[in-house]
Order: C-alpha cells, then structure tokens, then sequence
C-alpha cells in the first residue's frame, strides 16, 4: 500500500523538484507525491507541482488569526487528503505543536547544516550558511529531520557533508549544499519513510534494512 506523501511549501521549490525528479525516476519507493501544499498563492512551487500533475492547495497563513489557526487548518486539510507522511521543503512558517501531535514522527524537514550546528531559530535560508562563513567552519552540509516540537530538535535520520571552498560566498555555499546534499538525502529519508525502514528510539533513528 503506497504511502501517501504532501510536500509543504513557501517559495521555489527546488526540494519539491527534487522529490518529483526522484518520483519519476521510480526513486521513492512505496511512497506517492498526493499533495502540495503552498502557505502563499501564487508561488512558483505551484507551478512546479501543476507541472508533475500533482494537486496543489494553499493555507495562507495571512487568512489565519494565529500560527496555532493555520496549524489547525493545514492538519485538518491533510487528515481530508489522508496524508501519511508530511515533507516540509523550505515552509517558512511555523507550526505549533498540534502539527506534531497529528503526525507523529511522519513530518519530515530538511535542514541545510549539519546539526546541531547552525539551527534552531533565526537560521534559515541564507541566515544558515552566512552564519557557517562567519564561525569559519571547514565542513557543513544538510540534515533530513523529523519534525519535533523543538525547532530543528527532532530525531535525525540523515545527514550528509559539503565541504566549505575557499572564497566561498552564503550564496555559492547555498547552491551548492543544496546540489550536493539537500536534493540527495532528501528523497532518499522520504523513501526509506515510505517502505517502513525508519525506527525512532528516543533521539536515534534506526535504519532497517530492505525487506527481502
């Protein structure tokens, strides 16, 4: 039984087209892109889901009073769409906690550091690599994460390095931990979610093996 899967988006998409490359190469196994879902219209994440084929739906966080009334919608409207696995892929709004309480240890989120280096709040976007320059570190990359009521302090489930280039700029190292690392291991920890291969035991993620 295929695992039904929603990407939740805020802007690009370049995750999204990730998961969709990898889709059509047959590379998320036991798991099928239902959903995306945008938190503003008109974006080009949209366009990139109308593209593949794939539904596309907007929760607005400016229509809601609160993070907590959006929160509420955007669950009410996966339960309606009855989603398995959530994917956040750049969502740049923050959800509260009935998100996590819904979906337990089904929300996944990439992150572009190696955590717990450079995350939690204010390190987004650029922010995250700006501030990977800044400290001098020799080596950062990308992180795949469950979704916790900790911002960016879920289990990890993979994780993968880019080296830093001498005379690197936020935006050269962005592109090319995004190349390298985020549109690798972010279809990979989506399929091994979708054929049951990821167990949680506190803060460790157990990979299972393939099933014969």
């Amino acid at each position: 039984m295929s695992k039904r899967i929603a990407v939740l988006v805020s802007g690009g998409g370049t995750n999204l087209q990730a998961l969709i490359d990898a889709q059509a190469r047959g590379a998320l196994r036991g798991g099928k892109i239902c959903a995306v879902i945008a938190s503003k219209p008109g974006i080009l994440a949209l366009e990139r889901a109308a593209k593949a084929g794939i539904p596309g739906y907007v929760v607005a966080r400016k229509d809601y009073p609160s993070s907590q009334a959006m929160t509420a919608a955007l669950v009410d409207k996966l339960g309606k769409l009855d989603i398995d696995l959530v994917v956040l892929a750049g969502f740049m709004v923050i959800l509260t906690g009935e998100m996590v309480q819904a979906f337990p240890n089904a929300i996944l989120n990439v992150h572009p550091s190696l955590i717990p280096s450079f995350c939690g709040e204010g390190c987004y976007g650029l922010h995250v690599h700006e501030k990977a320059l800044e400290y001098g570190v020799k080596v950062t990359g990308a992180t795949v994460h469950f979704v916790s009521e900790e911002c960016d302090g879920g289990p990890i489930v993979l994780q993968k390095a880019v080296d830093i280039l001498e005379g690197d700029t936020p935006e050269a190292l962005q592109r090319r931990v995004m190349e390298q690392a985020e549109w690798a291991i972010l279809p990979q920890a989506v399929a091994l979610f979708c054929q049951d291969r990821l167990r949680v035991e506190g803060r460790t993620v157990h990979i299972l093996p393939p099933r014969p």
